[in-house]
C-alpha cells in the first residue's frame, strides 16, 4: 500500500512507458523541490505538509507470477531468483534510461513481467538538487534552519545491505530490485563529483584505476592523440570541467590540458568520450586501500562495465626486472579495509574474461609472445597491504609471503578486486614492477630507469587494448560468478 497522501503507483505496458514515467515523476519532484527552497530563501516561505510529500524519488515496481516456466538464458543478469514482487526507487532516471531498458526488456519479454510506477516514499535531500551547491552561503541560510523543512540526507536511510547480502527478507514485503536505491546512488553521485572534480554524468562505463601521476600524463597525451584521428572517440573531459575536441588547435587543446586544476581534487578523473557511452575513465586513486575502497564504493553505483587496476607494484621475484608486468590471478588479502564486507575466507576469483583479454592486449602491444612475452609478463598472486612500511616488519611477513607464492606488492589491486566483486562490476589487474624491495632495488629519487619510464606509455596501451578487447564481448564479460543465489534482478 502506498503511504497516506502519496498517489498510487500505475501500471506501464512496456519498459520504455516506465522509464518515461519515472522521468516525469523524478522530475516533478526535483521541481517542487527546488521551486520550495527558492521560495524559503526568499522569502522565508516554509513548505507545507501537501508540498512536502511531492519531494519524493519515484519508485519502480516489477511483478513476476510465471504460468509456466521461463526459458533459460546464461544471462547473469535481468532475470528472477523467484516469482514476487520487486522494488526499488530510482534516482536521475534520464541519466541511467539506458541501463533501466537493458535490464526491463528482459524481464517483460523473457519472463513477462508487469510493471508499475509511482512516487517513492524516500524524500529527496535537498542537498541533491542544487545546481552550483554555493546557493546556500549567498543568502546566509543555515543548513540546521533548511533541516527543519526540507528533507536531508539520513544516515539511517543509506547503506549497503542488499549488496551486502544483509537485507531481511519478509514474505509480505517485496524483495530489492537492485542493489543500490535512489538514495544510496545521488549520495554517490554527489560524492564522485567531489573527488573526481568532473561531472559524474561524464564518467564512462570502461574504467582504467591508477596510482601514480605518471599515467594520467600518459592518458592525457595519448588522448589528445585520439580525438584527432579518425577513431571512436570525440572529447577528452578533464578535471575542473575542461574539454577538449577535434576543433580546437593542437596548442590551444596543450594549452587548455595544462591548465587543468586536478591538483584541487582528492582522486581527478580524466575521461575519453565516444558515441554510445563506449568511452574510457581513467581516475588516479593515489595510494592506499583506503582511497581505492572510497572511489570504487561511488562508481559502483553507475554499474560500470569493468573496472582495471593499472598501476607500480614491488616484485617479488629475483627474475623479475624494473618494468615487468604482473597480472593477477589471486589475491593475499592484507588491506584489511573490506574484511567486515568480504570475509578473508571468501575467495576474490579471477574472471577468465579479463585475465584473456589482458594477456592478449599485452602480446598485442608489446609484439611479444611465447617465452619472450612470458619473460616480461608473469602470472600470480599479489600481497595489497595497507601498510606502505611493510618491508619494516619483513621478519614478521616473510612466511606468510612466501606461503601465499606471491610474486608482486602493491596497496590497491586487492581492495579494487574486493570491491569489484562485492558490487558485481568485473575487475582485473596489470601491474608494472617500479621496484624490488627483496633484492635491493628499493625505490629512491631518480632511480627509475630509462626503460621503466618508457614502460608506463606501453603500461597504459596494454589496459587501453584490454578495455577495447572487452568492449567486444560486453553480454559474456558481466559474469555469473559475481552473482549470488538470491540476487536482484538488476545488473
Amino acid at each position: 500500500m502506498p503511504e497516506p497522501g502519496l498517489a498510487r503507483p500505475i501500471s506501464v505496458i512496456t519498459p520504455e512507458e516506465a522509464v518515461a514515467e519515472l522521468e516525469r515523476l523524478h522530475a516533478k519532484g526535483v521541481d517542487a523541490l527546488r521551486a520550495a527552497l527558492t521560495g524559503f530563501l526568499a522569502e522565508g516561505r516554509k513548505p507545507d505538509a501537501a508540498t512536502r510529500r511531492l519531494f519524493r524519488y519515484p519508485a519502480l515496481h516489477v511483478t513476476y507470477a510465471p504460468l509456466e516456466a521461463p526459458a533459460a538464458t546464461r544471462r547473469a543478469f535481468a532475470k528472477f531468483p523467484t516469482p514476487g514482487r520487486y522494488t526499488t526507487t530510482i534516482a536521475q532516471p534520464a541519466a541511467f534510461r539506458a541501463y533501466l531498458l537493458e535490464q526491463l526488456r528482459p524481464l517483460t519479454e523473457e519472463f513477462g513481467a508487469t510493471l508499475e510506477v509511482g512516487p517513492g516514499a524516500q524524500e529527496i535531500p535537498y542537498p541533491y538538487v542544487l545546481e552550483r551547491g554555493d546557493e546556500l552561503a549567498l543568502r546566509g541560510v543555515s543548513a540546521a534552519e533548511l533541516a527543519r523543512h526540507f528533507p536531508v540526507p539520513l544516515l539511517s536511510e543509506m547503506g549497503d545491505e542488499i549488496a551486502d547480502g544483509l537485507w531481511d527478507f519478509r514474505p509480505d514485503e517485496p524483495r530489492p530490485l537492485s542493489l543500490f536505491d535512489a538514495v544510496r546512488v545521488d549520495y554517490s553521485l554527489q560524492r564522485l563529483v567531489h573527488y573526481t572534480g568532473t561531472n559524474w554524468r561524464d564518467i564512462q562505463p570502461w574504467i582504467l584505476l591508477t596510482n601514480y601521476h605518471r599515467y594520467v600524463d600518459q592518458f592525457i597525451a595519448w588522448g589528445l592523440q585520439q580525438i584527432r584521428a579518425e577513431g571512436p572517440y570525440d572529447r577528452l573531459i578533464l578535471p575542473g570541467g575542461i574539454s577538449i575536441d577535434a576543433r580546437m588547435s593542437e596548442e590551444e587543446a596543450r594549452a587548455l590540458a595544462a591548465s587543468t586544476p586536478w591538483h584541487r581534487f582528492q582522486m581527478p578523473a580524466y575521461h575519453l568520450t565516444a558515441p554510445g557511452r563506449q568511452g574510457v575513465t581513467l581516475v588516479n586513486i593515489g595510494v592506499g586501500p583506503a582511497n581505492a575502497k572510497n572511489i570504487t564504493d561511488h562508481l559502483a553505483v553507475l554499474r560500470p562495465h569493468c573496472w582495471l587496476m593499472v598501476g607500480h607494484c614491488g616484485g617479488l621475484r629475483e627474475s623479475q626486472r624494473i618494468g615487468d608486468y604482473v597480472l593477477a590471478h589471486a589475491y593475499l588479502r592484507e588491506d584489511r579495509i573490506l574484511d567486515k564486507s568480504v570475509p578473508v575466507g571468501v575467495p576474490i576469483p579471477a574472471l577468465a574474461e579479463v585475465q584473456v583479454a589482458l594477456q592478449q592486449a599485452a602480446a598485442h602491444v608489446t609484439g611479444e609472445s611465447g617465452e619472450a612475452l612470458k619473460a616480461r609478463l608473469r602470472t600470480g598472486t599479489i600481497v595489497t597491504y595497507d601498510d606502505r612500511n611493510w618491508e619494516l616488519h619483513w621478519s614478521q611477513e616473510r612466511r606468510r609471503i612466501n606461503m601465499s607464492r606471491a610474486i608482486a606488492v602493491d596497496m590497491e589491486s586487492g581492495t579494487v578486486a574486493t570491491q569489484g566483486f562485492r558490487m558485481r562490476v568485473p575487475y582485473g589487474t596489470l601491474l608494472c614492477v617500479s621496484d624490488k624491495p627483496l633484492h635491493g632495488e628499493i625505490k629512491l629519487p631518480g632511480a627509475a630507469s630509462a626503460f621503466y619510464e618508457r614502460s608506463i606509455g606501453e603500461h597504459l596501451r596494454i589496459g587501453l587494448a584490454a578495455i577495447d578487447i572487452l568492449k567486444r564481448q560486453v553480454e559474456t564479460l558481466h559474469s555469473r560468478k559475481l552473482r549470488s543465489f538470491d540476487e536482484p534482478p538488476f545488473r
